[in-house]
């Protein structure tokens, strides 16, 4: 996106280096799943998305909204929808075809692609390094404007390693801890509990936490939980493990029915029945939420009708660690917006600015991640488009480059 907003200014030669041996790995990658775009929330709503980092992306947000994307999309040929979630997805739900699209449009345009070219740095002249198959190679122009988008570190595989940490950091450049993002969290569950409920979907319960709470599902892993319902939750989470070495999530186990519903309703005799078969005659619990009730409290909350339904309709299930960053869908931490001006410039170092996950923002899944990255990377272009223009007076001298894994 960045070289898109770069290549629209006649004249710019535009060089964009990826470390892999070809461009937009990791956005095929998103498409596995159908290639969430965007999303269709009220722009109020978009914001919240990014919690502490709201109003610093909120007019880069709004100069590149989902509307805009979706618009940009059809501009490749490419149709877009709203689910029933509000996720907005290409008609075909794939990648591969917008990808190609935009690759030829930007190969049209006067961009220049170099694969397995991952940077490493600057020389003492201040010309791009990259480490090569052939060796280290230097840039052999020196860029009068560079834009890393070097990803965060969750996707190693696909080159967003976090490689790029301590040559910045170096340079003096304020980065926050990368750390996981919508990932697992680790529980330690018994023996007997894992070898029965690993890979075992929890369905239609909800998620209370602080106050907030949000209906949906998860799955148990051989660790802990990982899904959907957890990553809404998991920033709060994973900053709670931090301060206080573990934290609870509370689980409601029956959103349709109240505490006083339950008791009443296992508080009927139960006769000859089981206990596991009253459990599900009377609440419907059964299987994997059964389980995390046997798995989660003290046995004596079983012994009356009223601290059962009490556990039922709040959970804890205490969160040990969230899973490695390398399993982790995103990454949060980065660069800290401090250290960029208004047009996502370094302070310290003039002519270099930064885009996307390598930034020190979060977000959930649900279109958001990829529309901060498409909006972040079409700022930083432009940002240099400007920064050039004010600085570089020759057009047919400037030589713009990006990196990005």
């Amino acid at each position: 996106m960045a070289a898109e907003a770069l290549a629209a200014e006649g004249g710019v030669a535009v060089h964009l280096f990826d470390a892999m041996p070809s461009v937009g790995r990791k956005f095929l990658m998103a498409g596995k799943g159908g290639l969430n775009l965007t999303h269709s929330d009220p722009f109020d709503k978009l914001l919240d998305r990014y919690g502490t980092r709201r109003e610093r992306l909120k007019p880069i947000l709004e100069s590149f909204a989902p509307d805009a994307i979706r618009a940009w999309a059809k501009e490749l040929g490419v149709e877009t929808f709203i689910g029933s979630s509000g996720r907005v997805f290409p008609t075909d739900l794939k990648a591969a075809p917008l990808l190609r699209a935009w690759l030829r449009r930007l190969r049209a345009t006067n961009v220049h692609f170099h694969v397995r070219h991952r940077w490493v740095g600057w020389n003492d002249r201040g010309n791009l390094v990259f480490a090569t198959p052939a060796g280290s190679v230097t840039f052999k122009a020196k860029a009068n404007a560079v834009i890393l988008a070097a990803g965060g570190a969750s996707w190693p595989q696909l080159g967003s390693d976090g490689a790029w940490v301590p040559i910045l950091d170096q340079t003096g450049v304020a980065i926050s801890p990368l750390r996981p993002a919508n990932c697992g969290f680790d529980v330690g569950w018994s023996e007997h509990f894992r070898t029965r409920f690993a890979g075992a979907p929890v369905k239609s319960v909800a998620a209370v936490d602080r106050g907030a709470s949000r209906q949906g599902e998860f799955v148990v892993t051989e660790t802990g939980i990982e899904g959907s319902l957890v990553y809404v939750f998991g920033a709060a989470l994973r900053d709670a493990i931090e301060r206080d070495g573990t934290a609870p999530l509370m689980l409601d186990l029956v959103p349709d029915k109240d505490a006083a519903t339950l008791a009443h309703a296992l508080a009927q005799p139960r006769g000859s029945r089981s206990f596991s078969t009253h459990l599900r005659r009377t609440t419907g619990l059964a299987g994997v939420k059964a389980g995390l009730l046997r798995e989660c409290l003290p046995a004596d909350v079983f012994e009356t009708p009223e601290a059962l339904a009490r556990a039922i309709k709040a959970l804890p299930i205490t969160l040990r660690a969230p899973r490695p960053i390398i399993e982790a869908i995103s990454s949060a931490g980065g660069v800290a917006f401090e250290s960029l001006d208004d047009d996502l410039m370094l302070k310290n170092r003039a002519g270099v600015f930064c885009a996307g996950e390598m930034l020190d923002w979060e977000a959930i899944t649900g279109g958001y991640l990829l529309t901060a990255c498409f909006a972040t990377g079409r700022a930083a272009g432009l940002g240099a488009a400007r920064w050039l223009a004010a600085n570089h007076s020759a057009m047919s001298n400037r030589t713009p480059s990006l990196s990005q894994n």
